[in-house]
């Protein structure tokens, strides 16, 4: 078969540009260019993964009984340790057998959930802004995305009392996510128990993404959906290892909640893929299982960035939005333009390369997002090209 030949199947070809392919397209020519980019577009951290983790990694590796395919539901040691760290954190008591499974990284769980729990037609609701693989699995499953709008005047909020009752009646499944990507907005418990009140009555499924729980500032941190009476009836909770420990390219997360639930995510799973690498299982029960000083350290480091840039962008005029979790900083373009032309501007004429708010739903036009993942002294650079712009 020729590649003229090559038919893709409707979901693929309904999908949008994948916007950080996009975003990597454009950085390359602008350094085959020879141009100083300071890069504030993808939350990928700069910070290295703690050293105690890598040597838990190095030890596990040079044992060869984590050569072998793992299972797909993950060891059970890190499942223990995962639900020890939720007990711990929140107060809820997980049982591992049942109500915890290990994930390639908490991407990975939430693109495979929909194939799990969608039929074609279904509806899916979805934050707009939102993370881009919410809306993505959907149509990859034959599901219908139902954007939520997050406002600015509702605190990043989704209005449920706003979703027709048309759309509540053809609902199945619904993504939350606090903190929020990428407006840098939390929520409250009250919030999540409309939520639950919320599903319960219309028998939607909540899948509530909580990869950012731990970076959070003045220590305010952020509840989990499961902590509610009744979440646990109707939902479940996706954790990454990824911006916690800075182990972006590890691939290592979990998900908890209801055993149901989690048992369709594991029939998903099994015919898919073949579990996490056992050895990044192992560093992982050490990153939840340790001192998380390293965490406290890591929330300061973005503290201190976030100060910086969220003042300089002030003294510049720019409207900016104190985020108080995440390490993104959500800001409204300037008026007259759009998301992808303020940052195209940016990346053209300053060398800074921010994301567009619109690749995060129609929602995010009129934003664009700064990722703190630059140390303090190229922030800082970052802040006088645009004083001086």
């Amino acid at each position: 078969m020729s590649v003229q030949q090559v038919k893709y199947s409707k979901g693929l070809t309904s999908l949008p540009p994948y916007l950080f392919v996009r975003i990597d397209q454009l950085k390359q020519e602008e350094r085959a260019m020879g141009a100083d980019l300071i890069d504030l577009s993808i939350g990928d951290p700069d910070i290295p993964t703690p050293n105690h983790i890598i040597e838990a990694m190095s030890r596990a590796i040079r044992d060869s009984a984590t050569h072998r395919y793992p299972s797909s539901n993950g060891c059970f040691d890190f499942r223990q340790a995962a639900s020890c760290w939720c007990k711990t954190r929140f107060g809820i008591e997980l049982n591992p057998q049942n109500e915890v499974i290990s994930l390639i990284g908490s991407k990975e769980g939430i693109g495979h959930t929909p194939f799990a729990f969608i039929d074609p037609g279904e509806v899916v609701l979805v934050p707009s802004p939102g993370y881009p693989v919410y809306q993505a699995a959907t149509i990859l499953a034959g599901g219908i995305p139902y954007p939520m709008p997050l406002l600015k005047e509702n605190n990043f909020l989704p209005v449920l009392e706003d979703i027709p009752q048309d759309i509540c009646n053809k609902a199945r499944l619904m993504f939350l996510n606090y903190p929020n990507n990428p407006t840098g907005a939390t929520c409250t418990l009250e919030f999540f128990k409309q939520v639950v009140d919320f599903a319960t009555k219309h028998n939607i499924i909540v899948c509530h993404d909580m990869a950012y729980s731990e970076m959070y500032y003045n220590n305010n941190a952020p509840h989990s959906f499961l902590e509610v009476s009744g979440a646990r009836d109707i939902g479940m909770e996706f954790f990454s290892l990824s911006k916690t420990y800075q182990m972006t390219g590890w691939r290592i997360g979990f998900a908890v909640g209801n055993k149901d639930l989690i048992a369709g995510l594991l029939k998903v799973k099994s015919n898919l893929d073949s579990g996490a690498f056992e050895a990044v299982q192992m560093a992982g029960i050490t990153a939840l299982s340790s001192s998380q000083d390293c965490v406290e350290k890591m929330r300061n480091v973005y503290q201190e960035r976030r100060d910086v840039l969220i003042n300089g962008l002030t003294q510049a005029g720019w409207d900016v939005c104190n985020p108080p979790a995440t390490f993104y900083v959500w800001i409204t373009t300037p008026s007259g333009y759009t998301s992808e032309a303020m940052t195209m501007r940016l990346l053209r004429e300053l060398k800074i390369v921010t994301t567009p708010g619109n690749g995060f739903g129609d929602y995010g036009e009129g934003y664009i997002r700064m990722a703190l993942t630059v140390d303090k002294q190229r922030m800082q650079q970052a802040i006088e090209r645009i004083m001086n712009w």
